[in-house]
């Protein structure tokens, strides 16, 4: 009996930490998508034609949609079973991976991968909760450990994988190659799905559809227009497009206001905006992941359509950035973080400036037509600073959640660094393209470019270091700044 017993311990055992694995590999598979097309970008362009701005959309078109629909994502796992939705999710993956892979226009591929973005929207909301279903105590844990090293990994290999991948031309499939590994891998997840408990809420929460509606319009207004620059025809054009993005952004608010009055579900908690110390989080993951896509996108831009070198020179350009990301994350959660704290976050911060400032140091003094080897060591810099404030960032950030506002803030956070990386490409891109002036524009000219790309970026670093340090300065409470000061000798 006692044999029967500890055998059927050891099946569930290895059954949980299957399943963990099954949810590791869909998460991998997404933040993977979010990076790999970045460095596949201007040869897909190349091949479908179309406007300068698709190359910025091919990978904005999954970022938005992902950002837009994660909250959403996770109310839907509340309401149907989040087994079930993130079976639904990696089955939609898979099929907008294959429209992708056998789209001839570029519309057809932005169409497929705005599409991919709203399926990584109902997998990733999921994983948490499954993981909570499955295990508990000290296993839990583990298995939320796992969770930063996957993301860290894929996030790693992404442009280096796109460059092998689209270089190898593995029959003839040149850049079809990054969208086709996804099926062996969503094939994987779904038939291992099974192995996953079921679970919902306890309490199911309604659907905030109409605020769903709002935050999609009005984070759409303004993110387009700044994709789209001068294509849409007047600078007019573009600023009432964003003023109006705003006014409904502002009315989204109220919105889930009033929605929280009544009792109602709102995508966000309002509760968590009382204190500076979040809504500065948000800014601050913001512009970081701004920086860190738009940054990516810009040096791959530069190398290939500036230098005119390979897809795979171009990948291997990210290496040293993507090595000094995954060092330094690793030294950070081992060593630093656990002596340091949230100080780590600013050295991180400094890191990536001073990266920053030396890779235009480098671009300032090297030559239109030859490659800037110097830079490798300005992009390791700039890795490592991405790696240090990573780690504690995400700690610092939820530390003054109280436990009924967790699942709203760490979706709010994951919204927000897939909103980031949106902007980014929007903002830099744009920038880089504009100093570019056209299609056959001289190696001197991308030059500049890209050092006008790296000068906004400088600026994003700033601002993200200030909120940042709002973030940690302790906030001052109504009662504190009513009691009067106690003088000497009282």
């Amino acid at each position: 009996m006692a044999q029967g017993v500890v055998a059927t311990a050891a099946v569930a055992y290895r059954w949980r930490w299957a399943a963990l694995a099954t949810l590791m590999a869909a998460e991998a598979m997404n933040v993977l998508d979010s990076t790999i097309v970045q460095v596949a970008a201007p040869v897909v362009h190349a091949d479908l034609g179309g406007a300068e701005s698709d190359i910025q959309w091919f990978g904005a078109a999954y970022t938005l949609p992902f950002a837009l629909f994660l909250v959403t994502g996770g109310r839907l796992g509340d309401v149907a079973g989040r087994r079930r939705v993130f079976v639904v999710g990696v089955a939609g993956f898979a099929l907008a991976s294959l429209c992708c892979a056998l789209a001839t226009t570029a519309g057809a591929l932005i169409a497929a991968r705005a599409v991919q973005g709203g399926a990584a929207a109902l997998i990733i909301p999921q994983t948490i909760g499954l993981i909570r279903a499955m295990f508990d105590g000290d296993e839990m844990a583990k298995a939320l450990g796992w969770n930063g090293p996957v993301v860290g990994l894929a996030a790693v290999c992404g442009p280096v994988l796109g460059a092998v991948l689209t270089h190898a031309d593995i029959l003839g499939s040149s850049w079809r190659a990054v969208f086709l590994v996804n099926l062996p891998l969503a094939a994987a997840v779904l038939a291992t799905a099974r192995l996953l408990r079921e679970d919902r809420a306890a309490h199911p929460v309604r659907l905030d559809i109409p605020g769903t509606g709002l935050a999609v319009l009005g984070i759409g207004l303004v993110v387009y227009p700044l994709i789209q620059g001068d294509t849409m025809g007047s600078s007019l054009w573009s600023g009432v497009a964003i003023a109006g993005g705003v006014i409904v952004l502002v009315g989204f608010g109220f919105h889930q206001r009033r929605g929280a009055r009544r009792g109602r579900s709102p995508l966000v908690e309002p509760s968590l905006f009382r204190h500076r110390g979040f809504p500065a989080a948000l800014a601050a993951s913001t512009l970081f992941f701004a920086v860190m896509n738009g940054l990516m996108l810009v040096v791959v831009l530069h190398a290939q359509l500036g230098l005119g070198r390979d897809v795979l020179t171009a990948g291997l350009s990210l290496l040293p950035w993507s090595g000094g990301l995954a060092v330094s994350s690793w030294v950070a959660g081992a060593y630093l973080v656990p002596r340091h704290g949230s100080r780590v976050m600013f050295a991180g911060l400094v890191a990536l400036l001073a990266g920053a400032l030396a890779a235009l140091a480098v671009y300032h003094g090297a030559r239109p037509t030859a490659y800037p080897w110097p830079l490798l060591g300005a992009m390791a810099v700039s890795g490592v600073g991405l790696g240090l404030f990573t780690v504690p960032f995400f700690t610092t950030a939820l530390s003054r959640v109280r436990p009924h506002e967790t699942g709203s803030a760490a979706g709010l956070l994951n919204a927000v660094q897939q909103l980031g990386a949106t902007l980014g490409i929007a903002l830099l891109g744009t920038t880089f393209f504009h100093g570019l002036g056209h299609r056959s524009a001289t190696p001197g000219a991308a030059l500049i470019a890209v050092q006008h790309a790296f000068w906004v970026a400088v600026g994003l670093i700033a601002a993200a270091t200030a909120a940042a340090g709002l973030m940690v300065t302790p906030s001052v409470t109504p009662s504190q700044k009513a009691r009067p000061e106690r003088r000497p000798g009282r």
